[in-house]
């Protein structure tokens, strides 16, 4: 059985760590390095760092600190923010990031996901969507959840699938920041009509939330922000109690 991963998600401004609820209230949490390196000696098995106000300046900066991370941290870690080309994501991964993610460029330009995936494979590419449920529909948003569009959540993860996408990366706008747990349902739906790893993210405010999301919602990564930065759930503690929950992790 693959074990499933607990991820600390960093969105960075500026060269910080931030937080926010539902993408709004966006305030500093602390430094990104030193967060990551903190975070990979209490055990997680991935990170991710996005860039939530990229451009092309921002870009530059947050390759340096990304050749930064690289340095002094020894588990793989995910980057993203702003990423509208090829070029955008061979930068970042020169600078030491094991894996991408785009967004709302590939909403844009989906021909950008086969082109990544061609160039480096799909191993190295993760498709993140932030989708927002109304009437129950998902609807995806871009630009940082600011941005309505058209698309549907399942018809997109399937397409992104077919494109190249090595795996998903699902965000719920409904939960995110809330602490109300995720929304399992639809990690279950998404694990039925996929075969790639789904990552979920939105909603953690306490360990049953998280083997809630394992489990019942058969997600293999669960991503959070503001339990790990406010230190409300120290990694060692949430590893030691999905074990004995019986749930495959590393320890």
């Amino acid at each position: 059985m693959v074990a499933k991963r607990i991820i600390p998600c960093l969105d960075i401004r500026d060269g910080c760590t931030v937080k926010g609820v539902n993408f709004l209230g966006i305030r500093s949490v602390g430094d990104p390095v030193e967060m990551g390196r903190t975070y990979a000696e209490q055990g997680a098995d991935e990170l991710v760092y996005l860039d939530i106000s990229a451009t092309i300046e921002g870009r530059r900066t947050f390759a340096e600190l990304v050749e930064k991370i690289a340095a002094n941290i020894n588990i793989p870690f995910t980057v993203g923010g702003g990423i509208s080309s090829v070029e955008d994501a061979a930068r970042l991964l020169r600078a030491g990031a094991d894996k991408v993610t785009i967004n709302s460029a590939a909403v844009r330009n989906p021909q950008l996901i086969t082109d990544i995936a061609a160039k480096y494979g799909s191993q190295f590419l993760v498709v993140a969507i932030d989708a927002k449920e109304t009437d129950g529909i998902w609807k995806v948003t871009t630009h940082g959840g600011s941005s309505l569009t058209n698309r549907e959540l399942h018809s997109w993860a399937r397409e992104a699938q077919e494109r190249g996408a090595g795996e998903i990366l699902f965000t719920s706008m409904n939960n995110d920041g809330t602490k109300s747990g995720y929304a399992c349902d639809t990690y279950a739906r998404l694990s039925d009509e996929l075969t790639i790893p789904i990552v979920a993210s939105g909603g953690a405010g306490t360990i049953d939330h998280i083997a809630q999301v394992l489990t019942l919602g058969r997600a293999d990564a669960a991503l959070a922000a503001s339990i790990f930065h406010y230190e409300e759930i120290p990694i060692p503690v949430l590893k030691q109690a999905l074990a004995k929950q019986n749930i495959a992790i590393r320890l």
